[in-house]
């Protein structure tokens, strides 16, 4: 009985996966820590426009404001005299915080000032109030 060698060619012939699979985990890192988390404010808004509007970094505290007045802060409903102290407790946990304002533009603007005095008052030097740019 005579037995068939095995040539080379079939010995190339098959295509090594590993340096395609190597570089799928690289692109599939990639975008996951190239992914911007963003927490949303919780609220459904109607921004004012503003024809100066600049574009910021990403803030690390978001505050909506909606037009009936109701504010949210990590997505649940806080009432104004709460704001300070939420701020702050956010503060402990991220010294470098930075806080968002995006208010409805048909909320009350006495609104909006007191949740800039609370969270001034909260110790929070960088806040940007967000507004589109149409």
């Amino acid at each position: 009985m005579a037995r068939k060698k095995h040539s080379s060619m079939e010995e190339e012939a098959q295509i090594d996966m590993t340096p395609m699979l190597d570089i799928v985990f690289i692109m599939l890192i990639f975008f996951i820590v190239t992914t911007s988390f963003v927490k949303p404010s919780g609220l459904d808004y109607n921004k004012p426009k503003a024809s100066q509007a600049t574009s910021k970094p990403s803030a690390n505290i978001f505050i909506g404001i909606s037009k009936t007045g109701v504010i949210m802060m990590e997505n649940r409903q806080v009432d104004i005299e709460r704001v300070t102290a939420n701020v702050e407790r956010m503060l402990a946990e991220a010294p470098e915080a930075a806080v968002l304002i995006q208010a409805d533009k048909d909320a009350l603007h006495g609104l909006v000032v007191k949740v800039l005095d609370n969270v001034k008052a909260a110790g929070i030097d960088k806040i940007s109030v967000s507004a589109g740019n149409e």
